[in-house]
């Protein structure tokens, strides 16, 4: 961040805040700094920047936790019009349209995936699967950010400009599932990422397919 000019200074800061979202610096999911280290960075009052954050947490972007900070929670202002729209939905609805988005995802990531996409999926499931054992509170995000990475992997901008609005409802949905279910799916879950490292695009839709259809079937309205 650069420090900014004296003028329109609200609407400086809010596109600067802004643009450390929508290039990756802020990834959706993760804390922003804090106000004294925003005014530092940004070079300007404390009152500028809480009128720039509260800015992006009306568009929808940001969102204040009590007691924990500010959490990025979209891209855009599409996304978090989406967010709020996917807030209200029923989670058997986000299952099943997670059960669309997951499968196509896990079978581009497995045409697509990089070199880097490997690494990464590699490290986040020995972290999923670190943070299931031991109980660790932070094993729901640890999940949310291996399915995201898959997305990642499909090199489809869009698509993950969708899936990032939305993560809250996933992750909302996950929290639900697994304090009614002591499975955690992790043998389905490495079986996804080796589909995904072996580029089999149909042994990752099937990987992919086998929880979140073990999911839906646990809501007693599924068909």
């Amino acid at each position: 961040m650069q420090h900014v000019r004296r003028t329109s200074l609200i609407a400086q800061v809010t596109e600067q805040l802004r643009s450390e979202i929508h290039s990756g610096n802020w990834p959706v999911g993760s804390r922003i700094p804090t106000e004294p280290a925003l005014t530092e960075l940004t070079g300007t009052g404390r009152n500028t920047v809480r009128e720039a954050v509260q800015a992006l947490v009306h568009a929808g972007m940001l969102e204040r936790r009590q007691g924990s900070g500010t959490y990025v929670i979209a891209t855009s202002d599409l996304g978090g019009t989406l967010t709020k729209y996917f807030a209200d939905a029923q989670d058997r609805d986000i299952l099943e349209l997670r059960l669309a988005l997951d499968t196509n995802a896990a079978a581009l990531a497995a045409r697509r995936r990089d070199d880097t996409d490997v690494a990464t999926l590699t490290r986040l499931l020995a972290e999923r699967q670190r943070a299931w054992d031991a109980g660790d509170p932070d094993s729901i995000d640890a999940d949310v950010q291996l399915h995201r990475a898959i997305v990642v992997a499909s090199h489809n901008a869009v698509y993950l400009e969708f899936y990032d609005s939305l993560l809250p409802s996933i992750e909302s949905v996950i929290r639900a599932n697994s304090s009614a279910s002591r499975d955690n799916y992790d043998q389905e879950h490495a079986d996804l990422v080796q589909a995904v490292i072996d580029s089999d695009p149909e042994g990752a839709a099937k990987a992919t397919r086998c929880f979140l259809d073990a999911l839906i079937a646990g809501y007693p309205d599924a068909r």
